[in-house]
């Protein structure tokens, strides 16, 4: 089999997926459609209050790549959290370890808070080859091709994230890791992580966002 274009490509022989399955308390989403894995516990109930006590502190409106006209598209506050913090250090390093993805790839840890009625519409985490602004935010390390996902607590009601595309809800949860790849096994972009943040009904959540290029990561 070739080799894969770039790290976590995906396919029978993807590293990534190899190194993810073998580790214990992973659990696939058993579809043929989606490459995605859920780790519950993957962050301590300290871990995740210093990650929000980081978010509160530099949060600020969510912005999206391409504007469709739609002003309540994604109505979060997100967060760029500093690589000099040692709780960062130490999450990147565990996802790191989980996925086996080259941390030179990786984009710097982001935090987002959603407060009652807020939400971020159906979209994809990859950028379109066809959008207006892929040259700028893909031309140096390319387009993305992991993400990876922490919930940071449990809201009162709402906040869950869903894949329309295998019907699949995923509840917030403290701790709980998700992640995925954001292509088919052939290395395609997949429009089946097609996600949606669906609104919180009351109380609030905050989750933290790492993604990965296809090469270094130059900012």
């Amino acid at each position: 089999m070739a080799s894969l274009p770039f790290p976590g490509a995906g396919g029978y022989a993807d590293p990534v997926v190899a190194r993810i399955v073998a580790q214990p308390g992973v659990q696939r989403l058993p579809s043929p459609k989606l490459t995605l894995f859920v780790v519950r516990g993957f962050l301590s109930p300290e871990e995740c209050s210093a990650l929000v006590e980081a978010i509160d502190a530099v949060r600020r409106p969510s912005t999206i790549a391409d504007s469709n006209g739609d002003a309540a598209y994604r109505t979060s506050e997100t967060g760029d959290l500093s690589a000099a913090l040692p709780i960062v250090q130490a999450v990147e390093a565990r996802i790191a370890a989980l996925t086996g993805l080259d941390a030179a790839h990786g984009e710097p840890l982001q935090g987002q808070r959603y407060a009652v009625g807020q939400e971020f519409k159906n979209h994809t985490d990859y950028f379109e080859p066809t959008g207006v602004d892929f040259h700028a935010f893909c031309g140096a390390s390319g387009n993305r091709t992991w993400t990876a996902m922490a919930y940071l607590n449990m809201p009162e009601a709402g906040g869950a994230t869903r894949f329309k595309a295998v019907d699949k809800i995923i509840q917030p949860e403290a701790g709980k890791l998700v992640c995925w790849n954001n292509r088919r096994p052939d290395g395609s972009l997949n429009p089946a992580t097609l996600h949606q943040g669906m609104k919180v009904r009351a109380g609030v959540k905050y989750v933290i966002t790492k993604w990965y290029r296809e090469r270094p990561w130059s900012g």
